[in-house]
């Protein structure tokens, strides 16, 4: 059964048709490489090349009969083949086809996930410069911090998802290989020259060394790259989440005209889409920890990894497929409120200003132990009877007499302490301007409804 969370590539890529065909492809292309060295007649490659079919019905006949589905799968094509049948799958084992055939298999699924990444790249990009000069406050152990930006946020999102398109492509690149050494990977019957050609024919590497199978790192590799892609969507949706807050609001995920947010109060606008994203990252992570046991298997071969294998690489593919459309559409389509980010900024009254403060004290001779106690202080003063922390300072002559009211005044300077932004962007993009920008006027306020959003798409939220 087909979760129905999967989108329709990555359907067909995991179907049985599909398997199947891909298994197909490889015995062919390992009869019609035995018939260029001899070994198999050539008549009877040509037969099977142009004859070779099944039934995916009569597949599964066969094998609730025999209870081995390469073994059904041989015979299916057998029936349609006629005598020339007794040349396919010849000097191969089960899982020459199986594991060769699931390499294909993932790397068609790879390809999916890599063109996912980059469109998440994108919109991130796009709304890293978008937002790049709107000042917010940043947050440490969820308390205020000091000055950022939500585009200096998304630029961190974007960074990390260019780690992630680096990690899956070696990951990806790990799975590109195949094999044909036999029952006890010994080469018995083939020989590693054949291998190779066989390989090569399907676009594969050949393993330098397998056992029955091939070595099961390399999926655990594969599987843990697509639960550190999950997490990744996992933070971004948590801290949209977070700034979805009634008490926060900061930003909101999209929310439709007729949608409802709870069945017995109509307020509620809930982050269903960002807490889905978080729930199923859950999934694809617990999948790679069985990726990780799979390794370790019995002398030259068992099939405890299979079972587990035909479960957790169809769904970890699909659900990063899915969550990564997801998280694209959280963010293209995300509602931005630029205003409510500055008056939570100034809700402290200039509190997040006091690391400013305390080396401006420091530079003006004061130790840094006075300095701290003498900010504290007025913090502390602040916080607890709602003062404002600027005013404070200003009346304490034991910090006026040391540092001058303009550097007083300079330490509560919002453009000094986002001064950066601009440098940081050069890092993370390579460039100082993002042409996907060039010409969109972004005002303070509340943002546009966007259009409807698509699976993987949508117009972006403004601020208007």
């Amino acid at each position: 059964m087909i979760p129905r969370y999967t989108r329709p590539e990555m359907a067909r890529i995991w179907s049985d048709e599909n398997r199947f065909r891909t298994w197909l492809a490889v015995e062919v292309a390992a009869t019609e490489t035995l018939a260029e060295a001899g070994l198999v007649p050539k008549d009877a490659a040509h037969a099977i090349r142009e004859r070779a079919d099944f039934r995916v019905e009569r597949i599964h006949e066969i094998e609730a009969e025999v209870r081995h589905d390469v073994i059904a799968f041989t015979t299916a094509v057998a029936e349609i083949v006629g005598p020339d049948a007794r040349w396919f799958h010849y000097g191969l084992t089960s899982n020459d086809v199986v594991d060769t055939a699931q390499a294909l298999l993932i790397r068609q699924a790879s390809q999916v996930i890599a063109q996912d990444l980059q469109r998440l790249a994108e919109v991130l990009e796009r709304r890293a410069w978008e937002f790049k000069d709107t000042p917010m406050v940043g947050r440490t152990h969820g308390i205020h911090a000091e000055p950022i930006t939500f585009g200096f946020k998304i630029a961190n999102w974007y960074s990390e998802t260019q780690r992630n398109i680096a990690r899956f492509i070696a990951a990806a690149e790990d799975m590109r290989v195949g094999k044909f050494s036999g029952a006890v990977g010994i080469f018995a019957h083939l020989t590693p020259e054949l291998e190779e050609k066989i390989c090569a024919r399907l676009g594969l590497k050949a393993a330098a060394v397998s056992s029955q199978v091939i070595q099961r790192d390399r999926h655990a590799h594969y599987l843990g790259t697509l639960a550190v892609i999950a997490s990744t969507l996992d933070k971004i949706a948590t801290e949209v989440r977070h700034l979805q807050r009634t008490e926060v609001r900061e930003a909101e995920e999209f929310f439709s005209e007729k949608q409802k947010g709870s069945s017995a109060m109509p307020h509620k606008r809930n982050p269903v889409t960002a807490e889905q994203i978080s729930g199923l990252a859950r999934v694809v992570r617990g999948n790679a920890q069985a990726g990780f046991e799979n390794v370790a298997l019995w002398h030259e071969r068992d099939i405890s990894h299979s079972s587990a294998e035909r479960v957790i690489l169809p769904d970890s593919t699909t659900l990063v497929d899915y969550l990564l459309n997801k998280t694209t559409n959280l963010i293209d389509t995300l509602f931005v409120y630029p205003e409510r980010m500055r008056a939570n900024l100034e809700s402290t009254r200039g509190l997040i200003f006091s690391g400013q403060l305390l080396l401006d004290l420091v530079e003006h001779g004061v130790s840094r132990e006075d300095a701290y106690r003498l900010v504290q202080a007025h913090a502390m003063r602040a916080w607890k009877e709602n003062l404002d922390f600027h005013q404070l300072v200003l009346a304490d002559k034991e910090i006026t007499s040391k540092v001058p009211r303009q550097q007083i005044e300079h330490a509560f300077d919002l453009p000094r302490q986002l001064k950066n932004v601009d440098k940081i962007f050069v890092r993370v993009f390579g460039r100082k301007g993002a042409s996907t920008t060039k010409g969109t006027k972004v005002h303070e306020g509340r943002p546009q409804t966007p259009a409807r959003p698509r699976e993987g798409a949508g117009k972006a939220s403004r601020k208007r």
